[in-house]
This record gives C-alpha cells, sequence and structure tokens, in this order.
C-alpha cells in the first residue's frame, strides 16, 4: 500500500505560502510515487501557488530559431549538434528584417514576449550580434511584443549591449543539476551556465532559467535541477520535457508518462514560487490530452507555435484551452 502523502504536501504548501523551504528529499519522494492520488494533492498545492502570484492570466511567448546547426557543444538531446547525426535544417543567421517579421506573426498569434535564438557555444559578437540588437531595436519601438534572446553563452558586455538595445529578457537553461550535467554535455560545464545566467542579471536583464526533464535522471536530481534554479531566482522557469530525436545519443529513451510530467511542473512551482513556471518543448507530446493540466499543476506561461526543431501546436488550441479552464492570456507587455 502506498503511504499517505496528504499531510506532507498540506505542511509543505504551507510552509511555502509563509516563506519557507522544500526539503529535497520529500519532493524526490513525491515524484518517486507518481500515482493519481499524489498528484491530485500536488497539482492543487501547485495551483493554489500559481493562483496567489499569477491569478488567472497566462503567459505566452514564441521563439524564432534564427540561426540553426552545426554547433560545436555536445549537448546529447540535441538535434543541432555537430557532434550527432540529427534531423535539424542548418543555415545562417537571419536577417534582422525576417527576425522582426516572425516578431509581428507571433504577437498576432497571441504571443506576449518572442525569443530570438540561435545555435552555437556562444552569443554571436560583431556583424551578428548587430543584426540581432537591429532586429529587438525594431521590435522595442513597435511595442508589440516583448523582445527576448537565447544566445548561448554570454559575457557582461554582450549582454549589456542587448540591453541597451531594448531587450528585455536573457533565456539560459541549466539544463540538467549539476551532479547530472556531465552525463549530457562535456564541451562545456555546469558553472558556464550558471556565469552566463549572473551575467545577464548583472546587466539588468530578466532572466529565463530552468531545464530539461525526462533525461534519465533520478527523481532526486530532477529535485536538484529545480533548487539550482530557485537559488538563481529566475523571473521565468522554461520546462522542457525530453522528445527523443532520431540521430542523438538519447534517441532511445522513453519519454516522462504525463502523470510524471504534470507532477514535475507542480514540484518546480512549489520550489520556485514567485516565478512563472513556463512549459516549452515535448509538451504535447508528453501530455497529450492532460495538457490543460499543466496550468492547474502551476504552469503560469507555455511557449506557442513550433519549438527549435520539432512542431508545436496551433496557438489557437492553446487560447481554447485556456477559455476552458477559466483562465485568459496576459496582456500585452510593452506600454505603448
Amino acid at each position: 500500500m502506498l503511504p499517505d502523502f496528504s499531510t506532507d504536501i498540506s505542511q509543505a504548501i504551507q510552509e511555502v505560502m509563509d516563506g519557507g523551504l522544500l526539503e529535497p528529499e520529500t519532493a524526490a519522494a513525491w515524484l518517486e510515487v507518481g500515482n493519481l492520488a499524489v498528484v491530485s494533492q500536488l497539482l492543487a498545492a501547485a495551483g493554489r501557488l500559481r493562483g496567489a502570484h499569477e491569478g488567472d492570466v497566462v503567459e505566452f511567448c514564441a521563439i524564432v530559431n534564427a540561426r540553426s546547426g552545426h554547433c560545436s557543444e555536445n549537448c546529447a538531446f540535441c538535434a543541432q549538434s555537430a557532434h550527432h547525426n540529427g534531423p535539424a535544417e542548418v543555415y545562417p543567421l537571419m536577417s534582422a528584417e525576417e527576425m522582426v517579421r516572425r516578431g509581428r506573426a507571433a504577437a498576432e498569434a497571441g504571443a506576449q514576449r518572442f525569443g530570438i535564438v540561435t545555435s552555437g557555444r556562444e552569443c554571436p559578437k560583431g556583424e551578428a550580434l548587430d543584426e540581432i540588437c537591429r532586429a529587438v531595436e525594431v521590435l522595442t519601438s513597435e511595442k508589440v511584443i516583448a523582445p527576448c534572446a537565447s544566445l548561448g553563452l554570454i559575457d557582461e558586455a554582450r549582454a549589456r549591449r542587448l540591453a541597451d538595445a531594448g531587450l528585455v529578457r536573457y533565456h539560459h537553461n541549466l539544463e540538467a543539476g549539476p551532479s547530472f550535467f556531465p552525463r549530457i554535455c562535456t564541451t562545456h560545464n555546469y558553472q558556464d551556465r550558471v556565469e552566463t545566467v549572473k551575467a545577464a542579471q548583472a546587466v539588468g536583464l530578466e532572466v529565463c532559467v530552468g531545464g530539461i526533464v525526462g533525461l534519465g535522471e533520478t527523481p532526486l536530481e530532477r529535485v536538484e535541477l529545480a533548487t539550482a534554479v530557485a537559488e538563481l531566482a529566475p523571473e521565468s522557469i522554461p520546462l522542457n520535457f525530453l522528445t527523443p530525436i532520431p540521430g542523438t545519443p538519447m534517441a532511445g529513451h522513453t519519454p516522462l508518462k504525463p502523470l510524471e510530467a504534470l507532477a514535475t511542473v507542480a514540484v518546480f512551482k512549489l520550489f520556485n514560487p514567485k516565478a512563472v513556471v513556463r512549459t516549452c518543448g515535448g509538451r504535447q507530446q508528453v501530455l497529450g490530452d492532460l495538457a490543460p493540466l499543466m496550468y492547474l499543476a502551476g504552469a503560469g506561461g507555455t511557449m506557442i507555435g513550433n519549438y527549435l526543431t520539432t512542431e508545436g501546436r496551433q496557438p489557437v488550441d492553446d487560447i481554447n484551452d485556456l477559455a476552458a479552464l477559466g483562465l485568459r492570456p496576459a496582456a500585452k507587455l510593452m506600454s505603448e
């Protein structure tokens, strides 16, 4: 017979509401169980936190893969790595005009934020960075959508250049907790990722920091990622669910079950009550018909449209999900 977790969870939510911290071993036990009774309790707890901090509003973001493929890094899950044989397209940096066009289209589809993403180890320099900043400047001046970027490892000088152009938020995932990270990447280290986040914060940028779950990590290692993210105090936490891609070292992995994924969303919210937990890549593949429950599990945001190398849902379907749950999309973030 499974133990009764109701007391632990109810105590935990009260502690979090009072400003306390969860014990990692306790949260890992919730992820280990993964049955409907436990998940429903977690959803109630995390949903309460989401409601307290975000009300009935859900934030949509969208991205453009502005430079694809031939990445020098060997991240085991990534179709764009030059070390693997993934199916990702390969093309150079888009023009600023095309990035702007994609940003306008994202706004029309209902997104409040738009991320410019480039493959590669680090943030572009020189003319490439100038082109990205030019797109950011136009989007900032038009005030139709908040410009964000995910450009790899970055130093304060380049982060400040982006901030001066009008960038609102820099995205850089930890991907996994410090103990598991060496199993998924060896061409750079975990601390490189932490320093990138800190460089963005040092120049006043908001940060979007999360990772990928379902890489083969244990429940405790998954909680380690949640605690590592919490230490950086990001405004947004993107959660990706591994979708095994042919040609990558993780092609044979078994994806998480839907209840495992929902419990993970809830646990990340419990560790990071003030941040917006944002479901991203793999959500429809892993959650399937249960995807709308991610909002009840504590998600206050999601990525609409396509991802970097995989297709997403139609934005109208996500908008319809919100209406069915009595939620509503966030208002435009950029003031006139």
